[in-house]
């Protein structure tokens, strides 16, 4: 069990990618939104979406 707040979907299906203004993927794995057009992983901290461009992890 972790310390995670649960993730509103609604939130997240109303984000876009802030470099593409494209659709976001939730991979609740990794707590991530991920946008494949801009190969970019944006990290979900205590149930809040962080959308930085330098704290997302670029995908390979």
């Amino acid at each position: 069990m972790t310390d995670t707040p649960p993730t509103d979907r609604r939130m997240l299906e109303a984000l876009v990618c802030p470099v593409t203004q494209g659709v976001l993927s939730y991979d609740p794995a990794a707590q991530e939104l991920v946008s494949m057009a801009a190969h970019l992983a944006f990290p979900i901290r205590n149930g809040i979406p962080i959308m930085l461009v330098s704290e997302a992890r670029e995908l390979e």
